[in-house]
């Protein structure tokens, strides 16, 4: 009986999927502001800081709203975006390009948050756990985790290795026109959704870029986050604050760590 060698196998992000430019023309949306706002400190001094925060998406509305908030990403091109967007909105945001895993920057923060289904591209249980041990370490006493991914939706998952479908079309800010199609293929060893993102730029096939997500299902990332130290206040099931049940389609959680 043979089994994956899960040692050769790797999981990645396409480098077109963190094109800056194709990135935000995607990603445009902003139904989770309001959610984490709700959360930050009464205090606008207080240290904020954003795992994965991207090109800025909700970075830069927070700190135009005056908190005091830095931002994490492991990919220079989008801070450099969100660095570009920040200096155009006369913002001084300090942006941090590093891995969330190995993560050092000797101070602690009031709040700490990993927004927009980011742990899904942590995809094994040890990556998981050193991310999380980096956010205890920088979280201050009393302050605040929020994080946010999907709840895991089998049939989305069933219907998707089906066929093809398509997930956007948009302009890009440079002027490209850009199509993508998805494709899934569900490892039920290892809990990771592999993804195919096939690109049409300017009406012409580009390329196939992976966004392989690794699954996090409900029980399990609540035993994960108490092993690691944290206390889970809440878990809503919407950025409406909903309570978490069943049909819910994201797995939002407010968190303390344990003294």
């Amino acid at each position: 009986m043979s089994s994956i060698d899960n040692t050769k196998i790797t999981y990645s992000v396409g480098d077109l999927v963190y094109d800056a430019n194709i990135y935000d023309g995607m990603n445009t949306h902003l139904n989770d502001l309001p959610f984490y706002k709700r959360w930050m400190p009464k205090n606008k001094n207080a240290a904020i800081l954003e795992l994965c925060c991207g090109t800025g998406r909700l970075t830069l509305p927070l700190a135009k709203d005056g908190y005091n908030i830095s931002g994490v990403d492991f990919t220079a091109s989008m801070l450099a975006q969100a660095s570009r967007k920040a200096v155009e909105e006369g913002l001084d945001i300090t942006f941090i390009e590093a891995d969330i895993r190995t993560l050092d920057l000797s101070r602690q923060y009031d709040l700490i948050f990993i927004p927009f289904n980011s742990i899904h591209h942590l995809y094994k249980n040890e990556d998981l756990f050193q991310a999380f041990q980096r956010v205890k370490k920088h979280l201050k006493e009393g302050g605040l985790f929020l994080l946010d991914c999907f709840n895991p939706n089998i049939r989305f998952i069933v219907e998707g290795e089906k066929k093809q479908q398509k997930i956007a079309q948009y302009t890009t800010s440079d002027g490209r026109e850009v199509l993508i199609k998805q494709a899934m293929h569900y490892e039920h060893e290892t809990q990771i959704n592999r993804i195919e993102w096939h690109y049409h730029i300017n009406g012409v096939f580009d390329s196939i870029q992976n966004l392989d997500m690794r699954m996090y299902f409900p029980q399990a990332l609540d035993t994960y986050l108490r092993w690691n130290g944290f206390n889970i206040i809440h878990k809503f099931g919407s950025f409406e604050e909903d309570i978490f049940d069943n049909d819910s389609v994201k797995q939002i959680f407010v968190c303390q760590k344990v003294p």
